[in-house]
């Protein structure tokens, strides 16, 4: 199968390279990267995809993702972790419903309770209609945040 991402090294990336290996210093992922690079280099050992995954015990996908950042954005982005676009999951307070959580942490406590609890703020903001359903961790990763 014909490579759609051919990496081509110039001079200067390829000692760039060899430096961050030789050193051993920078993070595993990167000098992981870096070996990639190297071995898949046109210019190079022109590797494989299948042969420098088994060499260096990752996977074909990772080789063929690090060749891919190199083409499209260049030798950092390339060395680096991919980031996320949007977070695993969408976050259950928004800056409103923050303010509303802190106004009634502040507010005072129901008939015959002392003070809040984390799951008496949990069911309050649930009874107001704030949000759908909240844990009391949630809300006590909140408080902290912001107290």
């Amino acid at each position: 199968m014909d490579k759609k991402y051919i990496v081509r090294l110039s001079r200067e990336e390829r000692e760039q390279l060899d430096a961050l290996v030789k050193k051993g210093k920078a993070a595993a992922y990167k000098i992981l990267h870096a070996h990639i690079l190297l071995k898949t280099d046109v210019e190079g050992p022109a590797w494989a995809d299948a042969p420098v995954a088994a060499a260096f015990g990752c996977h074909s996908r990772t080789v063929a993702n690090v060749r891919q950042r190199l083409v499209e954005a260049g030798l950092e982005a390339a060395l680096e972790r991919q980031k996320r676009e949007l977070p695993p999951r969408q976050r259950k307070l928004d800056g409103a419903a923050e303010a509303r959580l802190i106004a009634l942490s502040c507010s005072q406590p129901p008939e015959g309770r002392a003070g809040w609890t984390l799951q008496l703020l949990a069911n309050e903001l649930v009874a107001l209609g704030i949000v759908a359903e909240i844990s009391g961790q949630t809300v006590r990763r909140t408080l902290k945040k912001t107290l």
